[in-house]
């Protein structure tokens, strides 16, 4: 995992966002198709973004499999917001997304020095809330039936970590 890089924009799209993998797509609330502009203009206005960090997660051979976000920085308050993403089924369930989340986490509150990194996860996403809750993050609230998931409803889960917290698990 790294600092995103200007540099990495066309492989960004090509690796994963040509079609973006259906599952990822449900999960983060996106949709499937984007064009090579709309993701390349988000991607290297998110790179220059100065509140906001951008991982990537690359897999051994090279390519880029994820991304690790901190975003919504607020440097009064000293809290942000938190989002991941692995974007290659084949990579999903294999403790990669765990160590990023903690790796993120502690880039949060080691370099940032935030007092709280939120986040929020659809119901529907278990594995994600069990990564998140195992590296520390506590449901404080849920958003009943806000987002759609086929032909139903889901809840938003509210999660979040705070500093003292965060001490705790590292000590």
């Amino acid at each position: 995992m790294r600092s995103a890089e200007q540099k990495d924009a066309d492989d960004y799209y090509s690796q994963n966002y040509n079609p973006l993998d259906a599952e990822v797509a449900r999960l983060t609330g996106s949709r499937l198709l984007f064009t090579r502009e709309e993701v390349t203009a988000f991607f290297l206005s998110s790179v220059e973004e100065e509140e906001r960090y951008l991982f990537l997660i690359f897999s051994p051979d090279g390519r880029i499999i994820g991304e690790s976000v901190i975003n919504e920085i607020d440097r009064k308050r000293r809290c942000a917001n938190f989002r991941i993403g692995i974007f290659c089924a084949e990579e999903r369930g294999k403790g990669i997304g765990t160590w990023v989340i903690e790796a993120t986490r502690d880039f949060a509150f080691e370099e940032l020095h935030l007092h709280r990194l939120e986040l929020d996860v659809f119901s529907f996403n278990l594995r994600a809330e069990k990564a998140y809750q195992k590296a520390g993050f506590k449901r404080e609230g849920v958003l009943r039936d806000a987002v759609m998931d086929g032909d139903g409803y889901a809840d938003d889960i509210l999660m979040a970590i705070l500093e003292d917290e965060w001490r705790q698990i590292k000590s």
